[in-house]
């Protein structure tokens, strides 16, 4: 027994060292030419003896290949909580992702302190749909506690076949109990970019998850508003809230879409390759009309790229909360089987003015939460005017619209729905105003 296990230990150490070596005498060779530091030859005799005392002890018999693939998940885990270690069936997830469908409830997730935490649920989903909002900590997955899970873990007991239950059990800050909420799952289909008018010349623009495509959707969809306005378009709401990100190529699009030259964002990394830098090409879709651009805590990543940027650049006003904070960037790197892969975080990302986002967030220029706007209890009797005095002069040339009563009750639902919104309206409206002004 003894000389088995001696014969084990000594393949384990050449299986690890193998591994280490074959990765290239890349980061261990780089450190001790640095450092002059030699291969951790205790720490891998550690990590030896634990794989052996596992085969040999464990309660029930567990395979190589499972402690292996833990390893590594524990190896990424503990870096930081957005690098990950993707099995065959989590790297199609993500291949499928990016492109806008895939299966489950609807809802960008993280860790934190052991919970799942939700960076923000996506428009038209069902988790949207049953109420999870940005923020929200998922403790239990139907009679599963989270705790102990890895991200992987519970992502996977969250998808299922569609039309299958899952009961979330979420701690809400500001409620004193857990929430149970009961999703019904379905396949997603994300439509990254929505569009409307808000009244006549002010457009309305919401960008829901930056896919491959979003940039090139998101011109399109103002080019119908132009249309619509007439060619006549005096400014734009740009909703980035509760937008969890995606794809960094998507982010510079859409704000090389506003932006005529300079530098939209850059990266910086520990190698050659993740030290990038984005520039505007000279075109601008709005001609330069007023912007206002929306954000509150479910906006991440990608949102908080293209909010630096327009802020940097002093092209939009930037109204809502402080966003998430995560300003680095994961790499995917498929590995030789070609059918998992590791998503590593590979660099951190910075504003043009250098600004790093990362455990930070986007301070708005204007900050103002979500609040609900209520009817209050009219008065029996209104305030006196001068229409209502008798013998009052009539005023012929200034008639008003046929259509007043219909925007201003346009407007009512808007602050009761969306009172963010309708603030962000009333801004553009003034920077419209005062380009007039300058313009005369």
């Amino acid at each position: 027994m003894r000389s088995n296990l001696k014969t084990f230990l000594i393949l384990s150490i050449g299986l690890v060292l193998g591994v280490l070596l074959a990765v290239g005498q890349g980061v261990f060779a780089q450190k001790s030419n640095s450092s002059g530091s030699s291969l951790p030859l205790e720490e891998l005799k550690t990590f030896t003896d634990v794989f052996t005392k596992i085969k040999r002890d464990y309660v029930v018999s567990v395979d190589d290949r499972t402690l292996l693939e833990n390893a590594i998940r524990g190896m990424l885990s503990g870096l930081d909580p957005h690098s990950s270690y993707l099995d065959t069936d989590a790297y199609k997830e993500l291949q499928v992702g990016t492109s806008g469908k895939f299966g489950g409830l609807g809802i960008e997730v993280g860790m934190e302190d052991g919970f799942v935490k939700v960076i923000a649920p996506i428009d038209d989903t069902p988790a949207k749909r049953a109420g999870v909002e940005a923020g929200d900590l998922i403790i239990r997955l139907d009679d599963k506690p989270v705790k102990g899970l890895s991200l992987g873990e519970a992502v996977k007991l969250m998808r299922g076949d569609p039309g299958s239950d899952i009961v979330l059990t979420i701690v809400r800050k500001g409620e004193k109990a857990p929430l149970k909420i009961t999703i019904t799952r379905d396949i997603i289909r994300v439509k990254s970019v929505k569009s409307r008018m808000l009244e006549d010349g002010f457009g309305y623009v919401r960008v829901t998850q930056f896919q491959s495509n979003s940039g090139e959707n998101l011109v399109n969809a103002i080019e119908k508003l132009q249309q619509e306005s007439k060619n006549n378009l005096h400014g734009l709401v740009l909703d980035l809230r509760n937008n969890p990100g995606g794809v960094l190529n998507a982010a510079v699009s859409i704000s090389d879409a506003f932006i005529k030259e300079g530098l939209i964002v850059y990266t910086e990394g520990r190698i050659e390759d993740s030290s990038l830098k984005f520039n505007a090409t000279p075109r601008d879709v709005l001609d330069g009309a007023p912007m206002v651009v929306l954000v509150n805590g479910g906006s991440a990543s990608a949102s908080e790229i293209v909010a630096g940027a327009l802020q940097d650049h002093k092209r939009a006003v930037i109204m809502g909360v402080k966003t998430f904070g995560k300003g680095s960037v994961q790499t995917i790197l498929p590995l030789p089987n070609n059918s998992s892969a590791l998503k590593l975080t590979t660099a951190r990302y910075f504003t043009p003015s250098g600004r790093s986002i990362q455990a930070q967030g986007i301070i708005p220029d204007i900050e103002l939460e979500s609040v609900k706007i209520t009817d209050v209890e009219k008065p029996a009797i209104g305030m006196l005017k001068e229409s209502d005095l008798s013998g009052h002069l009539e005023n012929k040339t200034n008639d008003e619209k046929n259509n007043t009563k219909k925007d201003k009750d346009a407007l009512l639902t808007l602050v009761k729905s969306d009172y963010q919104l309708y603030e962000a309206l009333n801004m553009l409206k003034g920077l419209h105003i005062l380009n007039e002004m300058k313009s005369k």
